[in-house]
Formats: C-alpha cells, structure tokens, sequence
C-alpha cells in the first residue's frame, strides 16, 4: 500500500510539474534552477497579498524558510499530497539568506477521497531546532520539529501565533482559499540529485547550509527578494 502511495504522489507531482513549465523555460534553465524561480515568484505571491501581511512583517524574525510553489493533494481511495520546495536559512547576525537545499514535501493518507486540491506553501521556520531539522535527509513535520498553522488575514497582522511553541509555522494560498494546511505528519526528503544538478557536485545540506561550500548565480534573486521583505521594502 505505501508503494501505491509513493507512486501515486510521484506521478501527480510530475504532472504538475510538466504542465505549469513553458517550454521555453524548460529549454532555458534545468528544473533545479526553475524551481528557484518560480520561489520567488511564490514568496512574491504570498508576501504581496493582505491576507498572509503577518508572514510578511514577522519574515525577519526568520531563522529559515521552505518555499513549495506548487503543494498537490488529492486522489481517490488512495489520497496523496507532494510537492518540491527549496529551503534557506537565515544567518541572524547578518540578516544574510544561504543558498538553497532543494526538498521534497510529501503526505499521505489512506480513506475516500474526491477531487484534487494545488497550494502554495511555505513553511516558516522560528526556531534553531527547527533549522536544524532540515540538517537531515529525512525528517517529519511534527515529529523532529513541531509545526503549526500560521496566522492568514487581514485582521490578523499585528497579532500573537497561538502555538509560540511550534518551531514552524505553515502557510497556504490556493486559488484564493486561504485555510489553514495541516502539515503535521509530512515528511521532508532531500533532493540529493537536484542539489547536485544545480551546484554541480554532490553536496548535502551541511554543505550548503554550514559549510557553504558552494553557491549559484540564479539563487541571487530569491536571496535578494528575502532580505528585502525582511528590511521591509
């Protein structure tokens, strides 16, 4: 049953993957190097909508941040949810963003379901315990690092989370929905072939993370991007 499963969230994230690339884009740049596109544009997407304006003025209290363009969930009997995201953290003494590790996010559930569902998402990570979750190749939402549903609304922008615990909080906008994404029970995995797609050699996340043994010049935008919402541009 847990094969059927990956299967399935393998071939509907390949799907979605193939049908929101132009062709041009794909010709142009590797699918690493799109993602980290089409991140910023996510992040510009997220932080630019009043309802997500608690997201966009407490970013610079971030320690890190997954960015996951595309979230899809859905199936029939056999539900499964992915997507493929790319994760920085942020150096708090510089207010400087690293380079990015590319993840996959993926759930999975087993019961009736109808009808299929796209997000984007993006985790915010608050605590160094939550940074360091993502030092692993494989970890679980809830389990090595608590998470919970961040604050979306206009009413909401100058108010407290409800769970100061929780090391990450998650957001998601789909279609113009704005309800909260349980992620509790998710696993993150390394894309170990796409870092080493996009830097060349292969890397890990201490690598990339600590060490900063490599860089890339198309991750400049997104870094930019973040320090500015951070400074409040």
């Amino acid at each position: 049953m847990q094969r059927k499963v990956a299967i399935l969230v393998a071939a509907v994230m390949a799907a979605a993957w193939l049908s929101v690339l132009p062709v041009s884009k794909v010709g142009a740049m590797s699918a690493p190097e799109a993602l980290v596109e089409r991140a910023r544009v996510t992040l510009d997407s997220l932080t630019s909508d009043p309802n997500f304006s608690w997201l966009k003025n407490y970013l610079k209290y971030a320690r890190g941040v997954l960015i996951v363009p595309q979230f899809l969930k859905g199936g029939f009997i056999i539900g499964g949810s992915g997507g493929s995201g790319v994760f920085l953290a942020r150096e708090p003494q510089t207010g400087r963003w690293s380079e990015p590790v590319f993840y996959t996010l993926v759930g999975a559930s087993i019961g009736l379901q109808i009808g299929a569902n796209a997000a984007e998402v993006l985790l915010m990570v608050r605590t160094e315990r939550g940074v360091e979750a993502f030092y692993s190749s494989t970890f679980k939402l809830g389990g090595d690092a608590a998470v919970a549903v961040g604050p979306v609304g206009m009413s909401m922008e100058g108010a407290t989370p409800h769970n100061l615990s929780a090391d990450i909080l998650s957001f998601a906008k789909a279609k113009g929905l704005y309800a909260g994404l349980s992620l509790e029970g998710s696993v993150l995995r390394v894309r170990s072939d796409w870092n080493q797609l996009y830097y060349g050699k292969a890397v890990g996340p201490m690598d990339i993370l600590i060490q900063k043994a490599v860089s890339h010049p198309r991750s400049a935008p997104l870094q930019q991007r973040l320090e500015a919402i951070a400074a409040g541009r």
